[in-house]
């Protein structure tokens, strides 16, 4: 069963001269007083290429209420954040927390410097921290909680669970050092781990998921934090090819221990077939990153082509069955 895509595809674009002007994609999304708000990633120019967080509101309908004209979000340097990209947001224990990915060396994607004749640069290890968000009066504003994932790893796609699993937190992450010898996977997959507070240590890593299918033979990472159904949780995810096409799987995991898959889909559910999303600063990219329930409709937010913000639905119920009946 494939998502299907908005009507009015893409519902944001760049704009201006300024922080967001060349690229807004990969969007957060949370649901609260009866409105859609998404944090998307930023950037306004490419030879710094530091991104920062934007801030829109839709309603239910999925028509645009308001959109900052300012970063909701930007790199603190002292902590050595050259750069914050793609944000999750987890509502847990009556609190918002959003985990992000930080580092000091931003680099455009190789697409991107191939096109303008830009040399390769020495790049960090990314790692991903926590903040705490506060919603009032239809704004956001953050706390910074630190770093939480483990020294070295190299990690992207972390999303906390939006309760605690067996009596602790716990989140999903993709650590892409964590490969080859010594390492149950060749190719960068998905773990879970346990985390003994917020922030926390990350700790009881185990492997939930790595590549299976030719569509995602060369990587997979977790999307929106996960949707907890009555028949397990639902995992939005990215696969990667080794054309670097990025598509869209989902997959069940167990309720109470979710390193165990229940279903799995076999084939995408959503994949790079409209022109916003075959051309752009990365061609042929579909990345999920938000996700809301409303009714039984399921509204999957994601980037296209490293360029625009876009959404897709499905009926959350029929979804669940088909995915069990498929695996």
């Amino acid at each position: 069963m494939k998502l299907r895509r908005h009507k009015e595809n893409p519902i944001l674009k760049p704009r201006g001269d300024d922080w967001e002007s060349i690229e807004v994609y990969n969007p957060a999304a949370i649901h609260i007083d009866g409105k859609i708000h998404l944090l998307y990633r930023a950037t306004g120019e490419y030879v710094k290429y530091i991104s920062r967080l934007g801030h829109a509101i839709f309603d239910e309908n999925l028509n645009l209420v308001e959109r900052s004209d300012t970063p909701c979000f930007t790199p603190d340097l002292e902590l050595w954040e050259m750069s914050v990209e793609d944000a999750r947001i987890t509502p847990l224990e009556g609190r918002l927390y959003m985990t992000y990915v930080i580092t000091p060396t931003p680099c455009p994607p190789y697409s991107v410097r191939r096109r303008l004749g830009m040399p390769p640069r020495p790049q960090a290890r990314t790692r991903i921290s926590l903040a705490e968000v506060t919603y009032e009066s239809e704004r956001l504003s953050f706390q910074r909680l630190g770093i939480i994932t483990p020294y070295g790893s190299n990690q992207r796609d972390t999303v906390l669970f939006p309760e605690k699993i067996g009596g602790q937190y716990a989140a999903l992450h993709r650590p892409s050092a964590w490969i080859g010898d010594g390492y149950p996977t060749e190719r960068p997959g998905i773990w879970f781990a346990y985390l003994d507070g917020l922030p926390g240590r990350m700790y009881e890593h185990r492997l939930v998921m790595k590549s299976e299918q030719p569509w995602e033979s060369w990587k997979v990472g977790a999307g929106p934090p996960p949707v907890r159904t009555d028949k397990g949780w639902l995992l939005i995810y990215h696969g990667v090819d080794e054309n670097r096409v990025y598509r869209a799987g989902a997959a069940l995991l167990d309720l109470e221990k979710p390193w165990k898959i229940i279903a799995r889909t076999p084939e995408p559910i959503l994949e790079p077939e409209e022109e916003y999303e075959k051309v752009g600063d990365v061609p042929n990219v579909v990345f999920p990153e938000g996700a809301v329930v409303i009714g039984n409709e399921l509204l999957v937010f994601y980037g296209a082509a490293d360029k625009v913000c876009c959404v897709a639905s499905v009926r959350l119920d029929e979804f669940v069955d088909h995915l069990l009946r498929a695996s």
